[in-house]
């Protein structure tokens, strides 16, 4: 499937710039060269943020329906090119050809949610008389933009993630300066393209290609950047947080999201939705069930039908559209996971399926009765991988759910009300969902986690908040 790849240029604020060094980037199913691009050093992001800090006033300067008018248009052009852009996501990284056009579909809806927050960004009046002896005071609050933000973004959503982002920082009236992951660059760089085809000015938007031991530092640490939005993982998080001083943070971090059935759920629903959460995108996905308890009375029946589930699974080359489920990233994160699950299975895990590789391909595996200890119980697989755990009631699923240093999302599978709302109250994570994996999200709603899994919410309206600060103004009246 042929398609025209953007690459071998990066965006520096709205130019398109070479560079003789360059990092090739690499189909993970069969390790074949797809491109190239530069590979920027750290004068490159000083030069960046030097432009960006001039992005940012042309930014703010942009009427509300200007910023629309470019969020649309930027929407309608993936929706226009959606094949290439799917096509591109597919190849560079590690989804299906059909996973790659829901996620680009859904980068078309976030960036037009982004433009209709645009309109709904505003602020209201107060009341200053409520304190005696300012009944000649009047007022209100705006929201301003933040300014320059940076964004850092993954390698397994590679354009909506960056959606995620761009769309609100733009939306605010900001300018934004997006790393995306040294795996998968192209996805990112046709966005930003798609932008700029739909008249952003210059100045706004650099997407800026590089390794994070060569930029990172420069673009975290500098005084005039004055937000980090990052995606990614818990320690690199940690380092961000420590370096960045001060500035506002956004972060969406790891996770380990757990599923619970109980003996009154659908287990043919409960079976269906698990098994599409663990294993959708080889289970590299923050939202992605990796843990699931279930109650003594409904184990056996939900096991069984689970494993014929897992079954189904197919697995194959990424652009055809029988495959459900592709490679990882690479073969060093595919033999990571081999390793924890041999831990696993060495510390007295049980393997009832999977637990093969096959260079970056592993299979969809299911354990069971994995100590707690273990590495796949206490941290993030983010892979194909997914544990059975039997309990005996609601409340000691809800205690080992929470037993981990992670809280994105949990699902609960119920058709009893009150123990659906106990959940809800009792699970410490961002998100639940009732009758439904922890793989789900709408990108209008709020989405973030506690814990080791982030700070601050993401999802358009929300971003939105987090990339803009009000600002007050206050009217003496005099005669």
């Amino acid at each position: 499937m042929a398609t025209k790849l953007a690459g071998k240029k990066m965006l520096i604020a709205g130019e398109w710039e070479e560079k003789e060094d360059k990092i090739e980037v690499f189909n993970p199913e069969n390790n074949e060269l797809i491109d190239s691009v530069p590979a920027a050093k750290a004068d490159d992001v000083r030069r960046a943020i030097t432009l960006a800090k001039k992005g940012a006033d042309v930014a703010a300067d942009l009427s509300v329906r200007q910023r629309m008018d470019i969020l649309n248009k930027t929407a309608s052009y993936i929706e226009g090119n959606l094949e290439d852009f799917a096509t591109t996501i597919a190849l560079e990284g590690s989804k299906t050809i059909n996973e790659a056009r829901s996620e680009a579909a859904r980068a078309a809806e976030t960036i037009r949610l982004s433009a209709e927050e645009a309109r709904r960004l505003k602020g209201e009046s107060i009341n200053f008389d409520q304190m005696p002896g300012n009944e000649d005071r009047m007022g209100y609050y705006f929201r301003f933009p933040v300014g320059v933000i940076a964004a850092i973004t993954p390698f397994n959503d590679p354009l909506n993630l960056v959606a995620h982002k761009l769309g609100p920082a733009i939306a605010a009236g900001n300018a934004i300066i997006v790393k995306p992951a040294t795996e998968t660059p192209l996805s990112a760089l046709k966005l930003a393209e798609a932008f700029m085809k739909s008249g952003l000015p210059k100045k706004i938007l650099t997407v800026i290609t590089g390794r994070g031991r060569d930029i990172g530092d420069s673009l975290i640490e500098s005084k005039d950047v004055h937000m980090i939005s990052f995606t990614g993982g818990l320690e690199t998080g940690e380092k961000i947080s420590k370096k960045a001083g001060l500035k506002k943070l956004s972060m969406e971090l790891g996770s380990n999201s757990p599923a619970i059935v109980r003996r009154d759920a659908d287990i043919e629903l409960a079976a269906e939705a698990t098994v599409s959460g663990a294993f959708a995108a080889a289970g590299q996905n923050c939202l992605s069930v990796q843990r699931i308890y279930v109650e003594e009375e409904a184990y056996d029946a939900f096991k069984e039908l689970f494993l014929e589930k897992v079954k189904d699974v197919k697995t194959g080359n990424k652009l055809s559209e029988s495959t459900d489920m592709g490679p990882l990233i690479n073969e060093k994160e595919a033999m990571r996971i081999e390793n924890w699950v041999n831990e696993a299975v060495d510390q007295g895990g049980t393997l009832l399926s999977g637990g093969t590789r096959d260079g970056a391909h592993y299979e969809p595996t299911v354990l069971e009765k994995v100590p707690e200890k273990a590495k796949v119980v206490k941290e993030e697989v983010f892979g194909p991988v997914v544990l059975l755990f039997k309990v005996k009631d609601l409340d000691e699923a809800i205690d080992r759910a929470n037993n981990v240093n992670y809280g994105l999302q949990a699902g609960i599978f119920t058709s009893n009300i009150n123990a659906a709302l106990k959940a809800s109250k009792k699970l410490h994570t961002g998100g639940v969902m009732i009758n439904d994996s922890s793989d789900f999200r709408i990108d209008a709603m709020p989405f973030g986690g506690v814990k080791g899994s982030g700070l601050g919410r993401e999802g358009v309206e929300f971003a939105v908040r987090e990339m803009s600060e009000e600002r007050i103004v206050c009217f003496k009246i005099t005669e």
